[in-house]
């Protein structure tokens, strides 16, 4: 669920799928108040296309042009897995920033407008999405 300066997955970001599995005891994370645009991969991938088949190149901003903080990010996880995340998830000021950005949104309407692109994926859709590679992946792994 988390990726921590650009490290490969690891079992921590396989966190909730771990849990459920009974490989882990815990999730362990930082600032939990971080709010990010959390978008889908493939949405994104979708508008770079659409971005190298414009007639000009140009710059846009690929987003959702909505925000959720950690703490929802890993409500929702949970929740879908049926969890609770008081009992499983933990903080670590290891796992902080030294210059954590509070908010990081982005405004997509350029490639809206000029490409007609916009994000399909919804934030809890991608949540759902993660989890259940997650758990795919954990039952490969065992």
């Amino acid at each position: 669920m988390s990726r921590r300066g650009g490290e490969t997955r690891d079992a921590q970001d396989l966190g909730a799928a771990r849990i459920v599995a009974g490989l882990s005891d815990n999730l362990t994370l930082g600032n939990l108040e971080a709010r990010r645009d959390w978008g889908f991969a493939g949405d994104y991938m979708q508008a770079v296309v659409k971005m190298m088949r414009a007639p000009e190149p140009r710059d846009y901003v690929i987003a959702t042009g909505e925000t959720h903080s950690v703490q929802e990010f890993v409500e929702e996880v949970f929740a879908r897995a049926g969890l609770d995340p008081k009992k499983w998830v933990r903080t670590d000021p290891r796992f902080l920033r030294p210059a954590e950005v509070d908010m990081l949104v982005g405004d997509a309407s350029r490639a809206k407008a000029e490409l007609g692109w916009e994000a399909k994926v919804r934030y809890r859709e991608l949540a759902a999405m993660m989890l259940e590679a997650d758990l795919l992946r954990v039952k490969r792994e065992r």
